[in-house]
């Protein structure tokens, strides 16, 4: 009888964010987080009321393989982005 493999799923990563609209320019923050899978070693930069920044610092400038493959803003103050590891 053949073995059956599964096949590994993929990592993804769906984060809304937002930013104060009384302060022009403000950096956005994360509203919430949900993670398919794993978001290591980035998990911690996932937190509500983090910058956005720095979770992308983390999740794209390391050599851990996400990339973001969709993104929209929902108004001038908020949005949401997909990441998914690709490794």
């Amino acid at each position: 009888m053949a073995r059956v493999k599964a096949v590994q799923q993929p990592d993804l990563i769906l984060i809304s964010w937002t930013r104060n609209p009384l302060v022009p320019g403000s950096p956005r923050r994360i509203v919430a987080a949900r993670v398919i899978g794993s978001a290591q070693p980035c998990s911690f930069t996932l937190a509500p009321k983090r910058l956005l920044i720095n979770a992308f610092n983390c999740l794209l400038d390391h050599d851990i393989g996400f990339r973001v493959v969709f993104q929209k803003k929902t108004s001038n103050i908020s949005g949401y982005v997909l990441l998914q590891r690709f490794k």
